[in-house]
């Protein structure tokens, strides 16, 4: 990965945060994207310490008419785009009957319109290039349907059923396409999940307080796009429910419905 630029959205924090420092160590040049420019400016400066280049270009995401510009600016100060990290989102805490439709249009503006946005304007200069790679950080949720976790869940996926579609059609131009869904993680999402009032849940989830390290997940997500895999999942025991999805539909249906609405 030495000297490959390396974009990375979401990166103020959590799985972002730890895949930037990952990438640093192997020498690659980073642009780091979060809203928060005071956040994006620590995190660089830890970069800096194994990397010769990272640069901060601070954005709201969800703002897409915006996006052009940026990308416009980066491919200015770096010349090109190798690896494009789609990890910024947020997550949910509320019931469906509950939820203000324009709670559901802002976690699927975040989550899916975002990397769907940045990654066709990304795009032009990889397929002319004939390399490249794309990474789409979804869940678990996006393999199956959770209480609280509508929105977040649709988005997920949508974003699986996107960048599936979008990884066939690029094969012949030699981009790669990586998805990712991680489980429990340790970082602050359930603590920043909109609740049905569209502010912080402010509370760790008990689960994922006990999750996988961000540092590891973002280790074992590295080695994956290395490896050029198609799909992965990153966590612990809680991926058996994928697979409980899969062949035991009656089995999920229980566990599910179990779960605490409150």
């Amino acid at each position: 990965m030495a000297d490959s630029v390396v974009w990375i959205t979401g990166a103020s924090s959590g799985i972002g945060e730890e895949l930037a420092y990952a990438y640093a160590r192997e020498g690659a040049r980073l642009v780091l994207t979060a809203r928060r420019e005071d956040k994006l400016n620590l995190v660089r400066e830890k970069c800096l310490s194994y990397t010769k280049e990272c640069f901060v270009f601070p954005a709201d995401l969800s703002s897409t008419d915006q996006l052009e510009d940026l990308v416009d600016n980066v491919i200015k100060q770096t010349g090109t785009i190798d690896v494009l990290v789609n990890n910024a989102g947020i997550s949910q805490r509320s019931l469906a009957h509950a939820t203000p439709l324009e709670n559901d249009r802002k976690i699927m503006e975040i989550n899916f319109f975002s990397a769907v946005a940045l990654t066709k304007l990304v795009l032009p200069y990889m397929i002319k290039n004939r390399s490249g790679h794309i990474v789409a950080i979804s869940s678990i949720v996006g393999k199956f349907g959770f209480p609280l976790r509508s929105a977040y869940s649709a988005a997920k996926h949508a974003l699986q059923g996107f960048f599936e579609s979008l990884r066939a059609e690029l094969k012949a131009d030699n981009i790669k396409v990586t998805i990712v869904s991680p489980g429990r993680i340790k970082t602050e999402v359930s603590k920043n999940a909109l609740t049905k009032e569209g502010v912080a849940h402010g509370e760790m989830d008990p689960g994922q307080d006990k999750g996988m390290r961000a540092d590891v997940c973002a280790n074992i997500i590295l080695k994956a796009i290395k490896k050029e895999k198609k799909d992965i999942l990153v966590g612990g025991k809680e991926l058996l429910m994928v697979y409980i999805y899969k062949y035991l539909p009656a089995l999920y249906n229980r566990i599910v419905t179990k779960v605490s609405s409150k």
